[in-house]
C-alpha cells in the first residue's frame, strides 16, 4: 500500500515554524508496513491545494493532510478536498456541543466561522480532537484513494493519530494481520555506521521492517512484524533481532520507546541490590543526576562529591589524591572512595585535559575508572572535541555504557 503525505500550511513554506508533523506520521505508518512514496508541503491556496490532491489521488491509495482544519479564512484543507470529491461538509454535533460549551464556559462570543471546527466530509468517519477542536476525517473512496485529514498543531495531531488513526488503519488495511513492534537502543556507534553494518539486512528487508531513528548520542532501531498470529510475529522478531545482535550487539544496551542508559543501569542497580559512590570532575554532577532521576528512591548513592575546578578547594577536598586525567589518578581515586564510603561500587570521573589544536578547535581527554563489588578497577580514557555540542552529556552517557557493561 503506497501513501503519500501533504503537509499543509504557508507559515512552513516560509519557514515560520518547522513541519515535524510529517516524520511523525511517516514513522508510524512505516511501522503498520504502510510505504510513504511521497512527501510535498503546500501553502494556504485552495488552487495550489487542489493541484497537490490531484497528483497525489493519480499515484497514491492513500492521502493523508495535515493542518488546514482551523476557523480561520486560511484553513481550507477540509473544503478543498470536499470540492475535489464533490461532496458536501456536514457538522459532527458531537463536536460542535464542546465548541459551543467552551465558549459558554469562557463567556467569550462563538463567531461562526468556529462551526468549520466541527464539520466533516458527509459520509466520512469523524474522528474526535480530544486535545482541540477540529475534527479529523477518515473518508474511504471507492475509486481513487482514501483520505485522512488531520488537524495541524502536533499536541492535537499526535494523540489522535495513536489513539484512533493507527487502530483505525490496522483494523481498515490489516485486519487479518497481527502487527508487533519492537525497539532495540544502541550506544557508541552513529546512525550511518549502524546502517553500514546492517546494510545488507536492512536492504532484503520486508517483514519485519527494520527502521532506523537517529536520537541525541544513541541511535534506536524499530523492528515491525505482522503475521497470523502473535507466536509467528514474535517469532519474525526474534530472529531478525539474533541477526542484528550478531552484527552490533556490543553497542546494544536496552529495548523500549521510552528508555535510556540512566534508567537501565540504576535497574541494574536496584535489581542487585547495589549501592555507588559517585566524583565527577569533568561533568559537574551530571552523572548523578541522571542516574539519580530512575533510582526511584531506592538509595542506590552512597556518597561522593562534585569537584570545585579550583585547585585549592580540590585538593582541600580530596586529600593527597586529585582526579586529574591521567589512568593512575583515577584509578588510585575509585579505590580510595569505595573504600571510606563503603560502597559496592565506585565511579570516579576525571577533570578534562584539553588544547587547542591548529584549527582553534579545543580538544580534550576524561578518564573514567569504576571499582566493581570484587575491587576490580577497569578505567578508560575517552577523547573529545568542544566544537561538538553537549560533550559533557555524552561522556556521562560513556560513563554509564561502562557502569553498564560491568553490571548487565
Amino acid at each position: 500500500m503506497k501513501a503519500e503525505l501533504i503537509a499543509v500550511g504557508t507559515e512552513i513554506l516560509l519557514g515560520e515554524i518547522t513541519d515535524t508533523n510529517t516524520p511523525f506520521i511517516a514513522r508510524e505508518l512505516a511501522n503498520l508496513g504502510i510505504d510513504v512514496y511521497f512527501q510535498s508541503t503546500v501553502g494556504d491556496n485552495p488552487e495550489r491545494l487542489e493541484d497537490t490532491i490531484k497528483l497525489a489521488a493519480k499515484r497514491s491509495d492513500l492521502v493523508i493532510l495535515s493542518g488546514g482544519l482551523g476557523p480561520t479564512e486560511d484553513d481550507l484543507t477540509k473544503q478543498t478536498v470536499a470540492s475535489f470529491l464533490h461532496r458536501e461538509l456536514v457538522t459532527d454535533r458531537t463536536a460542535m456541543a464542546k465548541i459551543e460549551r467552551y465558549f459558554s464556559e469562557t463567556q467569550r462570543t462563538m463567531t461562526e466561522n468556529n462551526r468549520l471546527q466541527a464539520m466533516y466530509l458527509k459520509g466520512a468517519k469523524p474522528l474526535s480532537n480530544r486535545t482541540g477542536f477540529a475534527v479529523g476525517i477518515f473518508d474511504q473512496e471507492i475509486q481513487g484513494p482514501d483520505f485522512l485529514l488531520l488537524p495541524g498543531p502536533p499536541s492535537e495531531l499526535e494523540p489522535m493519530m495513536m489513539e484512533q488513526v493507527l487502530p483505525l488503519l490496522k483494523k481498515t488495511y490489516l485486519g487479518d494481520h497481527v502487527l508487533r513492534s519492537r525497539v532495540l537502543r544502541f550506544f557508541g556507534i552513529g546512525e550511518s555506521q549502524l546502517t553500514t553494518e546492517l546494510a545488507d539486512l536492512i536492504a532484503t528487508q520486508s517483514n519485519p521492517t527494520i527502521a532506523p531513528y537517529a536520537k541525541q548520542n544513541e541511535v534506536t532501531l524499530r523492528l515491525t512484524a505482522w503475521a497470523q498470529t502473535d507466536t509467528d510475529a514474535q517469532k519474525k522478531l526474534n530472529d531478525c533481532e539474533n541477526r542484528i545482535q550478531a552484527l552490533v550487539g556490543k553497542f546494544f544496551y536496552g529495548y523500549g520507546e521510552h528508555n535510556s542508559l540512566a534508567q537501565v543501569v540504576a535497574t541494574h542497580l536496584i535489581k542487585q541490590q547495589l549501592t555507588i559512590a559517585v566524583v565527577e570532575g569533568y561533568t559537574a554532577g551530571r552523572f548523578s543526576t541522571a542516574l539519580d532521576e530512575f533510582s526511584d528512591e531506592k538509595n542506590v548513592f552512597d556518597g561522593g562529591f562534585i569537584l570545585a575546578t579550583n585547585t585549592e578547594k580540590k585538593q582541600s577536598l580530596i586529600g593527597e589524591f586529585n582526579v586529574s586525567a591521567s589512568k593512575s589518578s583515577v584509578e588510585k581515586m575509585a579505590n580510595c572512595l569505595k573504600k571510606k564510603t563503603k560502597s559496592d561500587l565506585s565511579i570516579v570521573i576525571s577533570h578534562a585535559s584539553t588544547e587547542k589544536v591548529s584549527s582553534g578547535e579545543q580538544v580534550g581527554s576524561v578518564w573514567i575508572a569504576i571499582s566493581d563489588k570484587n575491587e576490580n578497577i577497569s578505567a578508560k580514557k575517552y577523547n573529545f572535541s568542544t566544537i561538538r555540542p553537549a560533550t559533557k552529556q555524552r561522556i556521562v552517557l560513556n560513563a554509564l555504557q561502562q557502569l553498564n557493561d560491568i553490571l548487565k
